[in-house]
């Protein structure tokens, strides 16, 4: 305990020292009684491998065994370790050149996508297979659940398979393969599993994420603190940091003043302006002045810098901020009602709807009232889609410095790094050239991460203090802080003739996103273009409204602006199928599109897959209503439920993407931005060189990546839209054409390195690719942006498409419902990495599942950590999740690729809604479908 001295004496503060073994070694160890045992692994014995997810034992990446037990260490003080502890972490389990069965088919199975929780789950089930070394699958699922161990990106599937390997190499039925030899001289990897070449680091725990590093620093590094008061809308009328200075540690407290000193604007530059935008799309401020406003929750007001964490936190709780509060609007319909208080008083209302500042019309063909007013069958109703959290496990951080040019040098999760160097330039006062932002190996993003979120506030500390800086929010800031997905309010009208055929349809949409304009009309592009998109439909009209709000701010999320599209319209096909007396897969496949057709926006696919999907998806459709009507009792009741679902990839309009190649003595060395936040990008770029570097026979490990670092690779676009196999792709087989053109002999052999630089030919190419695509005419063209008058154009260059089949179990006692297993049959045109695409779909169904059925973000003081906000579980995903991959080549991508990232996510969420219905009858047109809406429907 505590004890206090004599007068003027401080308090003594009693640490508690302790023997251990840790990974086998003995060691004596002085700690905070209440310090938790993450902390004292990680910072004060350096054992980085065991990350910090939540911070209070919801996700399990901290997992280690202690005295066998699987033991969450983010929650576990120091007083509670036993003096002797035998304690394991994932360093202790293996080694890149020693790796345990575990490791092993982690890496061979496909079971690491951005790899954060990957050391938590191979503790763990080093864990299991210590008491029960023959699992069953439900044995390992029911392990994981219990000890609370998450992903957000595989969908459990390669995990389970990983276990199931791992456990029979350890009983002596499979033998483990030096990961070199999978790979045979003259091999194709294309197509093929070979690993990601990351993999191996992130299964032993020694790849280093943002606070990994952070504890490599220079010893000056400060830590930074925003200071973000809890409102959703007020006035600043003043802040009061003159306490916080007098704090131990602190070094200064950054304010606007100090963007104002260094010339900077205090902006971020978001989406300009374009004919149907009002405001200039420079509404973000960095740091909101006093007198200015607070717009959401959580904006930062002032950042105090300190040389520990603890001081800098004690800190900024001292800094007062003075508030007047502002009527606020946290739902599109509050902000578009007549009278409704302006978000900025100074952005002029369009289409007479207060707080609209941008409008997306859609027309096609006839004039859709009549057509739909003479219809047979109508839908005429309202869907609304859930503002989705993305729930990353690791939390937003990252660091700055001056490098060794005196730039400003970022090192964060960006997954657009030359779009940051210029989104925050004119805001911090700085030249494009003189920023510097370099990607780490991050814990995911699922998208958040187009947006800029602590580039600009770090970059200001750094030029305020001249000293590094990091900075890292615990989980319910970053959960509170970060961007969301923006909910759409959908009113939709589709009608269909005496046979089913539709014969027009309307949709006008009205997109929440919070208070700043960045990035909101290509999700508003959205709408048109993906409503109605898997089916013949001639005659379209519509309009899309995107509303400023006081709500959480919206940036990229997987599958962007689709999921909310297709909640409205695959929602509204099921209702219009019921209208007609069919079923709705007949349904759909007597609508759905036909070569020829085109897209409600115009423009036509390069492929059309529907027809060969569906011939593989009926009879398991039919299979699966069979035991939907076998499995139903009067508590349980099960159904089916299907969805089509398109998605893009590139860039809206003319994208394009550099990448750069450099033959060296050993072998070649790639130079670009093809930013990975888990989806796979080393995978991409190794595969797509390697094929196109067959001629030289290089094997894989030949391929050095340099990557996704503004000061030394060239700009490739964001990771993001789906675009990299199918723009930086291209881009790397046109630099890898250039240098075999320039190595081929005239007897058609090619020269080594050591030939070039004695014949003085150049060993360095630049690539580059500009998205293509065919008019309707058939003329190849560069994909252009969406008419601001019509909402046409040919925007993209590829597509992915998917049939999802759901089936469900509702308990009608207590509403919820439970995915029993899960279809999709998709094309994503030729495959770069099976291992890869497969990992990327069943993610995207786990994250489709927690869409439909449980995530969500509304109230601050309720939906601010992982579990609140519905992330799902192992057992919430079900074991059986079947995937079909048909591919038919896409002309304009590397070797016939498409992408895939997002089209998983694009309608799983809408196939679950119908299987609802088909269960039980109700109709749920709010997202998610959760056991309140359910018994509502039930009770009706």
């Amino acid at each position: 305990m505590n004890q206090t001295g004599g007068e003027g004496e401080e308090e003594m503060k009693q640490y508690h020292v302790k023997s251990i073994r840790l990974n086998g070694i003995p060691r004596k160890v002085v700690a905070d009684p209440e310090q938790r045992l993450i902390r004292i692994i990680r910072e004060q014995l350096g054992f980085t491998g065991t990350k910090l997810g939540c911070g209070v034992g919801q996700c399990g990446v901290c997992n280690v065994l202690l005295d066998g037990k699987v033991t969450r260490s983010c929650i576990t003080p120091w007083s509670k370790v036993p003096e002797g502890a035998d304690i394991v972490t994932i360093e202790g389990i293996g080694t890149p050149d020693h790796l345990h069965a575990l490791q092993y088919a982690f890496i061979i199975k496909g079971a690491i996508q951005c790899g954060f929780c990957t050391p938590g789950f191979i503790v763990a089930a080093k864990g299991l297979l210590e008491v029960n070394p023959s699992p069953t699958r439900d044995e390992v699922r029911d392990w994981f659940q219990k000890h609370w161990t998450a992903c957000r990106c595989t969908g459990y599937v390669q995990v389970v398979d990983a276990v199931m390997e791992a456990a029979a190499i350890l009983r002596g039925e499979k033998t483990m393969t030096c990961l070199d030899e999978l790979y045979k001289d003259g091999d194709t990897i294309w197509g093929s599993r070979y690993p990601r070449p990351s993999a191996i680091y992130k299964a032993t725990g020694t790849m280093d994420y943002g606070d990994d590093l952070y504890g490599k620093m220079p010893q000056e590094t400060l830590f930074a603190v925003p200071v973000c008061p809890e409102t959703h809308h007020a006035r600043v009328l003043k802040i009061d940091y003159t306490e916080a200075l007098k704090m131990p540690g602190v070094v200064k407290v950054v304010t606007a003043e100090d963007i104002k000193a260094n010339k900077g604007t205090n902006r971020i530059r978001g989406q300009q302006g374009s004919g149907s935008m009002s405001g200039d799309g420079w509404e973000r401020r960095m740091i909101v002045p006093e007198g200015d406003k607070i717009r959401q929750w959580g904006e930062c007001v002032a950042i105090v810098c300190a040389d520990t964490e603890q001081n800098a936190r004690a800190a900024a709780a001292a800094v007062v901020v003075e508030l007047e509060q502002l009527p606020e609007l946290l739902h599109v319909k509050d902000a578009m009602a007549q009278g409704a208080v302006k978000v900025y008083d100074e952005i002029p209302d369009l289409a007479d709807i207060p707080n609209c500042f941008n409008v997306r019309p859609i027309i096609k063909g006839e004039d859709t009232k009549p057509l739909i007013d003479k219809a047979k069958y109508v839908v005429d109703d309202e869907f609304y889609s859930s503002r989705q959290p993305h729930l990353t496990l690791e939390t937003d951080c990252g660091f700055g410095y001056f490098d060794e040019e005196g730039r400003i040098t970022i090192q964060s999760k960006s997954i657009c790094v030359y779009r940051h160097q210029l989104m925050i330039a004119r805001g911090i006062g700085m030249a494009p050239s003189k920023i510097r932002i370099i990607m780490n190996p991050m814990g995911a993003t699922f998208g958040y991460k187009v947006a800029p979120t602590n580039e600009f506030l770090i970059a200001i500390c750094v030029i305020a203090t001249g000293r590094p800086v990091y900075m890292r929010l615990d989980m319910k800031e970053h959960i509170t802080r970060t961007p969301k997905r923006s909910p759409f309010l959908m009113k939709i009208r589709l009608g269909a003739d005496e046979k089913g055929m539709l014969v027009g349809g309307e949709h006008y949409w009205y997109v929440d996103h919070g208070p700043y304009s960045e990035s909101s009309q290509d999700l508003t592009n959205k709408g048109s273009q993906f409503f109605m998109a898997p089916y013949h439909l001639d005659s379209v009209r519509g309009c899309g409204y995107t509303i400023f709000t006081n709500h959480r701010w919206s940036a990229a999320f997987r599958a962007y602006g689709s999921p909310q599209t297709y909640w409205g319209g695959e929602t509204a096909m099921d209702m219009l199928a019921h209208e007609c007396g069919m079923d709705p897969f007949e349904f759909r496949v007597q609508n759905v599109i036909r070569p020829g057709d085109s897209f409600a926006h115009g423009q036509k696919p390069e492929v059309y897959p529907f027809q060969e999907l569906i011939e593989k998806v009926r009879p398991l459709y039919e299979e699966a209503k069979k035991r939907a009507a076998a499995g139903s009792t009067e508590e349980i009741k099960k159904g089916v439920g299907i969805s089509f679902g398109i998605y893009n990839s590139n860039d809206d309009g003319a994208d394009d993407a550099s990448s750069n190649i450099e033959l060296t003595k050993d072998g070649v060395i790639l130079y670009n931005t093809w930013e990975d936040h888990g989806q796979g990008a080393d995978a991409g770029c190794v595969g797509t060189a390697h094929e196109a570097l067959k001629p030289l026979g290089l094997r894989p490990e030949q391929i050095r990546l340099e990557c996704n670092d503004t000061a030394k690779a060239p700009n490739s676009g964001a990771a993001a839209a789906s675009r990299c196999q199918v723009m930086v792709g291209n881009a790397i087989v046109d630099s890898c054409n250039k240098l075999l053109e320039a190595m081929k002999k005239p007897d058609g052999t090619y020269r080594t390195y050591d030939e070039m630089v004695a014949e003085g030919i150049p060993t360095f190419y630049e690539g580059y690719w500009q998205a293509k695509t065919r008019d309707n005419s058939g003329e190849v063209i560069t994909c252009t942006g969406m008419d601001d008058t019509t909402g046409e154009g040919y925007p993209f260059s590829n597509h992915m498409f998917g049939i999802f089949l759901a089936e469900v179990s509702v308990n009608t006692k207590t509403g919820k419902t439970t995915v029993d297993r899960f279809t999709l049959a998709s094309d994503v045109g030729a495959i770069c990495n099976l291992d890869v695409v497969d990992g990327q779909q069943y993610g995207g169904l786990a994250q489709g599942i927690g869409l439909a059925l449980s995530e969500d973000f509304i109230d601050m003081h309720k939906h601010n950590n992982l579990v609140a906000c519905g992330l799902p579980y192992v057992k919430d995903v079900p074991d059986e999740l079947k995937l079909i991959h048909q591919m038919m080549p896409r002309e304009f991508g590397p070797f016939g690729a498409s992408g895939t990232g997002e089209m998983p996510l694009s309608a799983p969420h809408p196939a679950i809604g119908n299987a609802i219905f088909n269960a039980t009858g109700v109709r749920i047109k709010e997202l998610p479908c959760s056991p309140d809406k359910v018994l509502a429907g039930l009770k009706k």
